[in-house]
Formats: C-alpha cells, structure tokens, sequence
C-alpha cells in the first residue's frame, strides 16, 4: 500500500517592499527552495523575513524587540527605498490545493524619535478579511500601534493558527565553537548558532532523545564510518556532553565528546537533529560549510526525504556546485538573487531560457546556474598585492 504524503501548510507566497536589499520582490514558494546569489546579495535578509516573524510571536518577542534585534527600523529599511519608505512583508500559507489558505500584511515604519510603528496589519482566511489596522482605537491611541495583534493571545485566537505556523519557524547555522565551550550557553535559549544546542538535546524526552541520537549516528557513520555510538553524556558538574565511541585499535574503542570532533560533523549533527525536530519551515545557510563535496552531494535527497515523510518546508542558500548538481532539483526550486542599483531582485531559474536551454543539453543545475551568479570582474581579486599598479 502506498505511504500516503503529508498535506501540511507551508509558506506559498512572499512579498516584500523596502526589506534589506529588496525594494520589491514577489515570489510564489516552493516546498524546497535553494537560494543561490553572489556575496551580499541578500540570500541571509531573505531568510531573515522568516526569523523576523517568527519573532514577533516568539515568547519574550513582539514587534518592538524582533525590530531591535536587527538594529531599528533604518537598518531593516532598503538603502535603496525612495518616497514610499514603510517596510512591507506579506506572506501567504496554504497548500497546493489552497495556496491563500492564510494571508498576513504588515508594514511598519518609525517616528521622528526613531521608534518602531506599525502602519497596517492585515488577516485574511480563505479570502475572508479578519483583521485590518489601524482601526478607530489605534487612531484614538497610538501606543497600540507598538505592537501586532498577532503577538498578542487575547486578541489573535481568529487567527492564531498563523502566530503559531510562524513560530514553529526554525533557523540554524551552527558555529562549532559555541557546542565546543558549554559555558557560552549559559543564559541562550534557542540560540540558532548552537550556543544552547546540547541543552535542547538534554531537554528533550530521553525516549525521543535516545531514537534521534540512533538515527543520526546511522545518518553520520556514511560520513564518519568509525563512528560506532553517539550519547548524551553529563560531567561531574552536570554540564552536557555529546560523544560519541570511535572504532579504535582497542576492542571497545575509544571515546570522544564534543570538543574533539571536527566542524563538519557538529555542523551536520546540528542540521540532522533540526531536520528531526518539529514541524516548521527549516531555514539553512550554507549547510555545505566545512562538509566533504562528496557528503554535500546528498544533502538534497536527505532533505527529500524528510520532505516526504513530514511535509516541512525548506529553504537553503548555497554556493555549492556539489549540492547543486543533483538531479531532483527543479528549476522551480532554485531562486537566483540578482543584486543592482534598485535592489536585488529574485527569480527562479526556470525563467531564464539560457539556463533551460543548457539542463536540456546535459549540464547540471549547478553548470547551468551559478555562471548566471557570478560576480563582474571577479578575475580582479587575483591582482590584490600588485602593488604597482
């Protein structure tokens, strides 16, 4: 009998006016999605639109804090933004049967005091209105335009389904160095860097901890084969540990935690246990970072996979030719970030006929792509140090 496939909600529509590097951007979404582009031009500040709402409903968040996280309104704003300023993100959910299940509007600006304000916040089911603001009481008292209603449980449960689609986002880029001290931890919850990675694996309910742990030792020994177990360890002092048993010369091999094992591994450890937990969008950057090009290769079945099994969502930026060459890779699948002097603009590969025209003549995504990303006379770096010139 055939497994039948989640129908879950995921992300199908996003747009944006005055985002970072985006003036104007409008996307349908796909359920995978590979964002490629030169340096800086804006594949991180996509991903952020994400974070940022998810944010806003997180606990200890909202509007104000998710703004000053990123350094107030002026550092959000395009610097390419001309007479019309507001910030606007609009993001629809549904599924491929109802791609406008859910629609949320919200644009924000800032007083001459420098201070976050939202202009409008708009709701929509299935084409009905739920919420439009400002209303009167918002005219009446501007301090309630400091905050969203989607932040707020007495006022959102219409629509509290989308408060909680976006806070069941989850964004990682590990750094290696944060799992490898565990005293930089102290204080950081949901750190999307790994400051607290162990101590959401020490949280989590052993039973499920212990079936994660399996599954990701089995997913790892392809790329460390001398990998035999991988635990949760607590020292003397109660602090988590992750090691993991090695085969060894020795009969029982030799044991090594967290500090000895190398950038790659925690860095997949930290994708692999994200993929395992929850049920959100799951945002990466450059998962292929400190990864052998053969072990890249396969990161896109691995999350295919997933796909299948759960219905997540999933957006990667990448530089990698490796991961790029895999063959499920559709054009619709792959948004190339364009930067120019009006912002960078978004478009998926299958609108270029050059890049169509090349797959169907036998070259790979990644040949067909990232020539379309490449910077303008980026042959000039190889003159740095020529000093006569």
């Amino acid at each position: 009998m055939k497994r039948k496939e989640p129908r879950s909600l995921f992300l199908t529509h996003l747009r944006l006016e005055n985002w970072r590097n985006f003036t104007q951007i409008k996307i349908d979404l796909p359920r995978r999605a590979f964002l490629v582009g030169p340096n800086a031009s804006g594949k991180s500040n996509l991903l952020d639109v994400f974070r940022f709402l998810h944010d806003i409903v997180s606990i200890g968040g909202g509007l104000q804090e998710a703004i000053r996280k990123r350094g107030g309104v002026s550092r959000i704003r395009s610097l390419a933004a001309r007479r019309q300023t507001d910030v606007l993100v609009n993001i629809m959910i549904g599924d491929e049967r109802n791609p406008s299940t859910w629609s949320y509007t919200l644009s924000f600006n800032q007083d001459s005091l420098r201070r976050p304000v939202l202009k409008s916040e708009c709701v929509k089911k299935n084409g009905e209105t739920l919420l439009v603001r400002p209303d009167t009481q918002d005219k009446e008292d501007p301090e309630r335009r400091k905050q969203t209603f989607l932040e707020q449980v007495n006022v959102n449960k219409e629509f509290r389904d989308v408060a909680n689609f976006f806070q069941a986002v989850r964004y990682l880029h590990i750094v290696p160095q944060l799992i490898r001290e565990p005293d930089r931890s102290v204080g950081r919850q949901n750190d999307p860097y790994g400051g607290d990675f162990l101590e959401q694996i020490a949280h989590t309910g052993e039973k499920t901890r212990s079936a994660r742990l399996r599954r990701i030792r089995d997913a790892l020994r392809v790329a460390v084969p001398q990998l035999l177990e991988l635990e949760l360890y607590r020292d003397d002092r109660g602090t988590p540990h992750l090691r993991g048993r090695y085969e060894h010369w020795r009969h029982h091999g030799a044991w090594q935690l967290e500090g000895d094992f190398s950038d790659g591994t925690l860095r997949l450890m930290g994708i692999l246990w994200s993929a395992l937990e929850g049920a959100g969008p799951l945002l990466f950057e450059e998962p292929e970072l400190s990864l052998h090009p053969e072990v890249v290769r396969y990161i896109p079945q691995m999350f295919a996979r997933l796909q299948r099994r759960t219905g997540r969502q999933i957006f990667i930026s990448t530089h990698s030719p490796e991961m790029l060459r895999d063959q499920g890779i559709g054009l619709d699948e792959v948004f190339l970030l364009l930067p120019g002097r009006e912002g960078t603009k978004v478009r998926k590969a299958g609108e270029f006929e050059e890049v169509k025209a090349l797959l169907e003549g036998g070259l790979t995504m990644a040949d067909s792509v990232l020539p379309q990303t490449r910077p303008k006379s980026v042959e000039q770096l190889s003159l740095f140090g020529d000093w006569d010139r």
